[in-house]
């Protein structure tokens, strides 16, 4: 099966080797027809802390590292 890999913002980065990620996705509603926006943090592994609030980066799944950690930082976004 293939790894997700999601795209967002970065929004913490004050623990050691953790970044929050916000991931903002855009549906239409079934019924009313509205462009609906939903929003999700992601807690996802940053090794070398190399990421700063702000920043635009894709996770990808993993094996739990932690107890809320199950994802891991590919690479930055270009926008």
């Amino acid at each position: 099966m293939p790894k997700r890999i999601l795209q967002g913002t970065v929004t913490s980065d004050k623990n050691d080797q953790t970044i929050t990620v916000l991931v903002e996705r855009r549906f239409k509603h079934p019924l009313l027809h509205k462009t609906v926006r939903k929003s999700k943090k992601y807690r996802a592994h940053d090794a070398m802390n190399q990421f700063k609030i702000g920043d635009t980066v894709r996770i990808e799944e993993c094996a739990p590292i932690s107890k809320t950690k199950r994802w891991r930082v590919v690479t930055e976004a270009t926008a």
